[in-house]
């Protein structure tokens, strides 16, 4: 029950807007009968003064401003109440208002929970709410069997052979249909928690996958999964439902509130602002004052585009991540969080988000029961307080955690052995003859004992299901905020200053690399110079200019061998960026633009290093003009040696191919480029290869420059 100051409400919230029947949960007036009436304090007087001056605030404003209280410094435990821009909150009043509302997670977030429903009921706003069905659902890949599925370099050999021949239909590969579903159905409902259960192998993470709409296109797909009668291609099933993989992807350089910070921006808030709009005029109109903290909370998590957001304070508090908020995640290279940490900031990725469907695969991993419960725990509160839809797959979870779940779905062999409450499920397997031993996990007994499909059928809720799903959904029924038709929570703009500041930022954590980078140019174009010094480089006879030429030649290599580690941080880089495209947190160029457009300078920097260095010392065309010209051209080229390098990283998408490839790449860049094979001497057959040759360019653009300069109008050959 609340404890704010009662204030009285009119009977009928006049005439209703397109969002006020969107948001219409029709029991306003019922509600209004659940309010306490206490005596009023000092203190109460003091709230209803700070409310009434927010009231008067313009609609914008006032769903920016709340009310915090904290005790004030030095006041013997007097509170305090302050104005805020929930837009605006430094790190000290995110603190402040996370402590007053959650001193104990595990005690206070239920309350929280329910404080916030409490004040969303009061005024008949209704809560969107998604329940999914699948119906005859086939799943079916090829994959090699038997030896030549070994990963062996004889395997890959034969197997890309008979791929690239199967291609040309001049061989048939060995690749067998191997069937990973077969005509299953089933419902989950909102709020009702889920448990996935099946041995290793079953196709847990497939069912999961389908449901979420992230299936990998080369799998043979036939029935149908719906999100409140619609089917994908209705709604954003991306936006709509948030599927959170059983392997950790993470950038290391970035600490855990760095990561969930671009997280929650990238996916902003969904109708969270509009159901906030809605409810403040409801309130308004009724009179009603809410609970300020409650009202504090839901505002500075409805604010959109900030680079501190309010969620991921309270997702590092629920989780338990809030004493290795500011530690890097780390990787193979940086030390960082332990495995279990990385599995729940992988958790913590999606719930900053507005999604009000969550399909979690084998989130306990490297979780002990104690953390793994807790956890499991508060998802239990948030899909029954916050009609959540909710599906967790574990593969042996305590018996504790177990007792937290309301449904059970059982697969092995490619069908579903149970769906349905749990409490029935013993008595299912009771029917027929298979009774769980009193010191044996439910959890591990239901593992065991899976070949019941037609069984289930003929039983009570597996009778019961099929009955539902011939009942066609009541897409009429389906709240309007309930599925997203946005591919992006943010606009183009927020998308790209997100991008841009988080690459900024990796940049600076990777600072070393480009440092080091620096210094060994400088050191290799000291080594130039002195190689090639402007006493022993004449002007005027052939063979000076072979000099010259041998001279723009080495540049040319080392400005291009520069920018070799662009391919080992975008190999890195690449899966996280995968995960969060195929998530839609932003689109691919938003991830490529910033990376070009900061690689720009440093192209410029480590250019301007080595002409500096080497142009006036080694003696090339003493023009002004020509100098800048030739700074252009070695700028270009390091940012072709980039992209091509980030390219090669992109195809190849690992860390032992990547330079394998890479290498290989330059060799032919090299041998192409007209210095080490001159065209003439290039067969006709092979002369594509000059003209696709990236160095070709730039060699030619820094020849011309060279020796075009008036010096060289009198070459002669030395007889």
């Amino acid at each position: 029950m609340r404890s704010t100051t009662s204030l009285s409400r009119s009977g009928s919230f006049g005439s209703k807007s397109s969002r006020d029947a969107a948001f219409d949960g029709g029991s306003g007036s019922q509600a209004a009968g659940h309010f306490e009436f206490r005596r009023r304090t000092t203190e109460d007087d003091e709230d209803e003064l700070k409310w009434a001056a927010i009231e008067r605030l313009p609609t914008f404003d006032r769903l920016r401003k709340g009310v915090l209280k904290h005790v004030a410094d030095g006041g013997a435990g007097e509170v305090e109440l302050q104005e805020i821009d929930v837009g605006k909150l430094g790190g000290t009043e995110r603190k402040l208002l996370i402590e007053s509302l959650l001193k104990v997670a595990e005690e206070d977030n239920e309350k929280l929970l329910r404080r916030i429903r409490h004040r969303t009921d009061a005024v008949g706003i209704k809560i969107p709410t998604v329940e999914i069905r699948f119906e005859g659902l086939s799943v079916e890949g090829d994959g090699y069997v038997g030896t030549s599925a070994l990963p062996t370099l004889l395997n890959f050999v034969v197997n890309t052979v008979q791929r690239i021949l199967g291609f040309c239909r001049a061989f048939s590969t060995k690749k067998r249909a191997v069937r990973i579903f077969h005509n299953i159905s089933g419902i989950v409902k909102p709020s009702r928690m889920t448990l996935l259960l099946g041995p290793p192998g079953s196709g847990k993470t497939t069912l999961l996958k389908a449901l979420s709409g992230k299936l990998d296109k080369n799998l043979r797909v036939s029935g149908r999964v719906t999100y409140c009668g619609h089917e994908f291609h209705e709604f954003v099933p991306q936006k709509t439902c948030a599927y959170i993989s059983q392997h950790e992807c993470l950038l290391g350089e970035l600490t855990v509130r760095e990561t969930l910070e671009f997280s929650s921006r990238c996916l902003g808030v969904g109708t969270k602002y509009d159901l906030l709009a809605e409810l403040s005029r409801r309130e308004k109109e009724a009179g009603i004052m809410p609970d300020l903290e409650v009202d504090a909370f839901m505002k500075a998590t409805s604010i959109s585009g900030q680079e501190n957001q309010f969620v991921v304070d309270y997702v590092l508090k629920l989780l338990g991540l809030d004493l290795c908020a500011n530690i890097i995640v780390g990787n193979d290279m940086r030390r960082g969080i332990s495995g279990g940490q990385k599995k729940r900031v992988t958790t913590g990725e999606m719930l900053v988000g507005p999604a009000k469907v969550f399909l979690m695969d084998e989130i306990s991993t490297g979780l002990d029961s104690s953390t793994t419960y807790q956890i499991v725990r508060f998802m239990k509160q948030m899909v029954h307080i916050m009609d959540v839809t909710m599906v967790i797959s574990l593969l042996q979870p305590a018996p504790e955690t177990y007792e937290l779940f309301d449904d059970i779905i059982l697969i092995s062999e490619n069908h579903i052995v149970y769906q349905g409450p749990r409490e029935n499920v013993l008595e299912f397997f009771k029917n027929v003859g298979f009774k769980c031993p009193e010191r044996k996990g439910v959890a591990d007994f239901l593992q065991e004992v899976s070949e019941f499909v037609m069984y289930f059928k003929s039983f009570t809720m597996g009778r019961k299901l099929v009955e539902e799903l011939m009942m066609p959904y009541d897409r009429s029924s389906v709240h309007p905020a309930a599925l997203v038709k946005e591919r992006y929570g943010i606009s183009n703009k927020e998308l790209m200053k997100a991008c841009f500041g988080r690459e900024l930022l990796l940049i600076k954590r990777n600072a070393f690399i480009y440092i080091f980078k620096s210094v060994q140019l400088t050191i290799m174009s000291i080594i130039c110079m002195t190689m090639f010094f402007r006493t022993e480089m004449r002007v005027g006879h052939l063979i000076d200019g072979n000099k010259f030429y041998g001279a723009l030649f080495y540049i040319l290599i080392n400005i291009m061998f520069n920018g070799i580690s662009e391919m080992i941080l975008t190999t890195q880089r690449l899966p996280v960026f995968y995960k969060e495209r195929d998530s839609l947190l932003y689109p691919a160029w938003a991830f490529a633009l910033p990376i070009w457009m900061l690689r720009v300078p440093i192209s410029f920097g480590e250019s301007f290093i080595w002409i500096a260095l080497t142009y006036y010392t080694i003696g090339f065309a003493p023009s002004i003009d020509r100098f800048f010209k030739q700074f252009l051209t070695l700028v270009c080229i390091n940012q072709m040696a980039q992209g091509l390098f980030r390219s090669i990283a992109a195809v190849a998408r690992s860390v032992v191919a990547a330079p394998v490839v890479g290498m290989f790449m330059l060799l032919v860049i090299f041998v192409f480029g007209g210095f080490i094979i001159a065209k003439d001497d290039i067969q006709p057959w092979l002369i594509w290869g000059y003209y696709i040759s990236p160095m070709m360019y730039a060699q030619n653009a820094i020849m011309i420059n060279e020796f075009l300069d008036e010096r060289w109008s009198g070459v002669r050959s030395i007889s």
